[in-house]
């Protein structure tokens, strides 16, 4: 089985379980690596409801670094880090300091508001779709530009509670993203949670995965684990996707550095 580069702990603060039930739950899965990508702490209180304090990530650190001596599945140090206005002086020097073997980047607010957050869904029944999905790119653009992240994560996760333009739309809008992730190298996860959410889809969809395959962009595969039992959770599908859109091979990371692997057999 693929490895899972995406999984939370309980630092922050809406997940539940101990680092070593995850670990548990891989290895009964058969899953070969996973990657523990907690959300990043941030000196300005950036959204503090949904992540670790600063003061929590030495824990963090050693709580990884307590399972790192376990053959298989093999465990590596990552992060989750979100990109918002005003991140990259604090990202830009702290990212690189902590040794991490994998850095996601993610968006989860436009404009102060958290779109996928379920306490604000509401907001929704008042947006302009089209317009919201539009900025969203913006800022992902903005994201791929630093060159701070490895891999985009759960690439189209405005669509979470169902709100989406148009395919002709959002293939315009996601093209010249797909474009600058191919140019600068960053990778592409599949993210099952979607799966487990109202819209009951893969992040990304099925469209994107294919766009991304004609670019080259490796993708790696990832459950957003926020409990043991979600650990590698309906990889099967996400692998079904991956070979529908021509994908051969995935990536694995150490330090930073990608190696493309070939897909386990269907």
């Amino acid at each position: 089985m693929v490895p899972d580069y995406h999984i939370h702990t309980a630092l922050c603060r809406h997940a539940e379980g101990e680092v070593a039930d995850y670990l548990s739950a891989a290895a009964t899965k058969g899953l070969s690596e996973i990657c523990f990508t907690d959300h990043a702490p941030n000196p300005d209180g950036y959204d503090r409801a949904h992540r670790m304090e600063m003061g929590d990530f030495p824990g963090y650190r050693a709580a990884v670094a307590g399972l790192q001596n376990h053959e298989s599945p093999g465990v590596l140090f990552g992060i989750e880090a979100d990109y918002y206005q005003g991140c990259e002086p604090f990202l830009k020097s702290w990212l690189p300091a902590q040794g991490f073997d994998f850095v996601l980047g993610s968006v989860h607010f436009i404009n102060g508001w958290g779109f996928d957050n379920p306490e604000e869904r509401h907001v929704w029944d008042s947006a302009d779709i089209s317009a919201t999905w539009r900025k969203y790119f913006e800022r992902l653009m903005m994201l791929i530009d630093t060159c701070l992240f490895d891999a985009v994560a759960h690439m189209d996760i405005p669509k979470k509670f169902g709100h989406r333009p148009p395919d002709r739309d959002l293939r315009e809008m996601v093209l010249p993203v797909l474009d600058r992730m191919a140019e600068v190298g960053m990778g592409m996860e599949l993210n099952t949670s979607g799966l487990r959410k109202p819209v009951a889809e893969i992040y990304p969809c099925p469209m994107i995965v294919s766009l991304a395959c004609e670019r080259n962009i490796p993708i790696c595969f990832g459950s957003d684990a926020h409990s043991p039992e979600d650990v590698g959770a309906d990889f099967d599908a996400a692998l079904k996707l991956a070979r529908e859109a021509g994908y051969k091979d995935y990536f694995m990371v150490r330090q930073r550095k990608m190696e493309r692997i070939l897909l386990p057999e269907d």
